[in-house]
Parts: structure tokens; C-alpha cells; sequence
């Protein structure tokens, strides 16, 4: 009896196509908008995410302005802060643009950025090839380079650019190596335009006496809270207590405050998006409507013949149930789709999750299910002699 209202079901589904199609297109809307927006929203925190966790989540980062009476950090503030208990090393932070030469051919608005040895080991995927600056380089303030992606492909077109010598202010600088190409929409802060030397070259070349921005890299980022304390006491005794000298910036918290950020703009999201699978569904429950009353006489013999009632309840509900899982596979395949094309457009990450699929499944199966209950329970409630007085 089942298998026969499977069939009956389906029968009715296939001779209805176009009623059938524009009663679906509710439910096949609604679960390619959650999949699409829901997709499209982990792709891009995903994105950003790892750019932020590339910056470090076990990375504190000091900017110190400093007061009218002392401008930025002395190496010995440094000295004090890589001392601290927590702290497995600092990198120095030194920014400019300027403009590069080779061979009388100049590239504007280029970053110049001071660097140590700690960045890199810190960064190992930084370097796309050749050597890092080592603390040779920043002992010496060796007049050695690396340079960026464009950078490299802008002036050195068809030439290993190892070796070759850029000028930067009227000096020579010697190219040691190739930084690695960042993502140009969601990098917080790309290399592919920069030029890094060692940051002790950098004070010598644009006259700096103290540091004013410092990461302070952990050994234990649980203790980061304790480590933020211990620095803000350092920078304290450095300043004589000016609150407006220094800020402090756990990146952990920052990544994190982030990543809940971004889970709640998804959940919003695919609950605005589910409001139109409830649409769907009352698209569906009108549709059967509407097939009661046409099929009244069929309904009213099917009885007479002896029908249970469950049985004509259980034909209607499978056949809201065929409509909301139709239109939730085409809406998972158009919701694939449009993620997919918007990740290629906006450059993130494609993550189609397992779950967003199920959840958008089971979402529309409840929808056919609980919008197909009251028109089949009053197609199962039907009296089988007024059904069958119109014939």
C-alpha cells in the first residue's frame, strides 16, 4: 500500500510539471540562498581568518609614538621586553614609501620595510626563494634586500633577480631574496609591492633613532593575558606612566573576536535566507490545497473502495515531501553553483560544508512535512458520500 502511494504521489507530481515547477521554485530559492550566502560567508571568513592567523596568534603588537619627551622605544625598552618570561622574541617594525631603481628604471610608491631575523623565523612561508636576513645583516646593517613579487616580475622580466643591485636613496642594495605573492583582496598587509632590508639599515637610511612599532612573538599564547600585563609594565616604566604613549594589541583576541563575529553574521543569514523556505512552504500547503479540491471525487471513490484514512494522509504528505526534497536537491546544486562563482569573483576560499548541505535538506524535508500535514489530514477527513454526490 505504501509502494501505491509513492506512485500515486509521484503520478500526480509528474501530470502537474508546471504547478508542480512554480510551487517548488519557494523552496528551491530558499535553500540556494542558505547554501549560496552561508557558503560564500565561511569562504570569506576563512579567507580573512588566515590572514589574520598569518600575522600571528601568538603575536602581540606594540605601537609606541611615544611623548614629547621621549619618541618611540630605545633598544634597551626592547631588551627589557625580549627578556620577559613569555616572550621568545620581538621584531622591529619600520615603514616607509619610497621609491626603487634599477637601471635608471624607477617603481613608485614602493613599501620599504625594516626587518630582523625574528620576523622570518616567525614567517616561514615569507620568502618565496633565496636567503632570509639573518642577524649578520642586522649587526652589520648590511645593505642587502628582498624584494616582492611585482617588484620582481616589474623590473626583472626574463632575469634571476638574485644578486642584481636595486638603488634605494642613492644606495646600493644587493637582492638576497624573493618575498612570497599575498592574496591582493584580503591581505592585511601584502609584501608583493614592498622592499625588506634590515631594520637596523632602515634607522641608519631614513635617520631614526627608536622603535615606534614592535611584535612581540610568545612561547605560551595561554599566557597571553599575563604577557600583554608584563609588557604594558615595561612600557609604563619607559614612559613614566603616559597612557597616551603606547597601545597594546593581542592578536589572539582579535582573531577570535573575529571568528565569533563571523559566525553570528552566518547564523543571521541563514536565517534570513530560511524565511523563504517558510514561503516555500506555504507555497506547498496551498498547492495541496488546491489538489484537494480538484481531486475531491478521486479521493471520495478511494475511500468508498476502502481506503484508510492514513492511507490518503500518508499519499499527500509524500507527495509535499517529493516537491520539498526536488526543490531542495536544485536549490543544493544552484546554491553550489552561485558559492562557487562568487568565490572565483571575490578571490576566497570555496568550503561547501557537509552540514550546510544535510541541515538545508532536512530543512526543506520538515518544510514538505509540516506544510503537507493539514491539507492531507483534511483530504484523510474528507466524508466519502459528499465527495462522491458530484459524480
Amino acid at each position: 500500500m505504501l509502494l501505491e502511494s509513492f506512485k500515486m504521489s509521484w503520478e500526480n507530481i509528474i501530470n502537474n510539471k508546471l504547478r508542480s515547477f512554480l510551487t517548488m521554485l519557494g523552496i528551491v530559492i530558499g535553500v540556494a540562498s542558505i547554501i549560496a550566502l552561508v557558503t560564500i560567508i565561511q569562504g570569506t571568513s576563512s579567507s580573512i581568518s588566515d590572514q589574520f592567523s598569518s600575522l600571528g596568534a601568538n603575536k602581540i603588537m606594540v605601537a609606541a609614538p611615544g611623548t614629547e619627551l621621549k619618541h618611540g622605544l630605545t633598544k634597551e625598552d626592547m631588551d627589557n621586553i625580549k627578556s620577559l618570561s613569555n616572550v621568545s622574541g620581538i621584531s622591529p617594525n619600520i615603514s616607509k614609501k619610497t621609491t626603487i631603481f634599477y637601471n635608471r628604471i624607477s617603481k613608485d610608491n614602493v613599501t620599504l620595510e625594516g626587518k630582523n631575523e625574528v620576523f622570518f623565523k616567525t614567517n616561514i612561508s615569507a620568502l618565496k626563494y633565496g636567503r632570509n636576513i639573518n642577524i649578520f645583516d642586522i649587526n652589520d646593517k648590511n645593505n642587502v634586500v628582498l624584494i616582492g613579487n611585482n617588484i620582481a616580475k616589474d623590473l626583472f622580466c626574463g632575469i634571476d633577480p638574485l644578486g642584481e643591485k636595486i638603488t634605494i636613496s642613492g644606495i646600493a642594495y644587493t637582492i638576497i631574496g624573493i618575498l612570497s605573492s599575498s592574496s591582493s583582496n584580503f591581505s592585511a598587509g601584502s609584501s608583493n609591492d614592498s622592499v625588506m632590508i634590515p631594520y637596523t639599515n632602515a634607522m641608519k637610511l631614513l635617520g631614526v633613532k627608536n622603535i615606534t612599532a614592535l611584535d612581540v612573538f610568545l612561547k605560551n599564547t595561554d599566557l597571553a593575558d599575563d604577557s600583554v600585563t608584563k609588557i604594558r609594565g615595561v612600557l609604563d616604566a619607559s614612559f613614566n606612566y603616559s597612557s597616551n604613549a603606547y597601545s597594546v594589541l593581542n592578536m589572539g583576541d582579535v582573531i577570535e573576536s573575529f571568528k565569533t563575529m563571523m559566525s553570528i553574521m552566518s547564523t543571521l543569514l541563514a536565517g534570513v535566507a530560511a524565511i523563504s523556505l517558510v514561503v516555500g512552504g506555504i507555497g506547498i500547503m496551498n498547492m495541496m490545497l488546491v489538489s484537494i479540491t480538484e481531486r475531491t471525487k478521486e479521493i471520495g471513490l478511494r475511500k468508498a473502495l476502502g481506503a484508510k484514512p492514513s492511507t490518503i494522509q500518508i499519499q499527500f504528505i509524500l507527495e509535499s515531501v517529493f516537491l520539498s526534497l526536488i526543490g531542495g536537491v536544485i536549490g543544493m546544486i544552484l546554491g553550489s553553483l552561485i558559492a562557487f562563482l562568487a568565490a572565483k569573483i571575490i578571490e576566497i576560499r570555496f568550503e561547501l560544508g557537509i552540514s550546510t548541505l544535510l541541515l538545508s535538506t532536512l530543512f526543506s524535508s520538515l518544510v514538505g512535512v509540516i506544510f503537507g500535514y493539514m491539507p492531507a489530514r483534511r483530504a484523510s477527513l474528507l466524508n466519502p458520500i459528499d465527495a462522491l454526490r458530484s459524480l
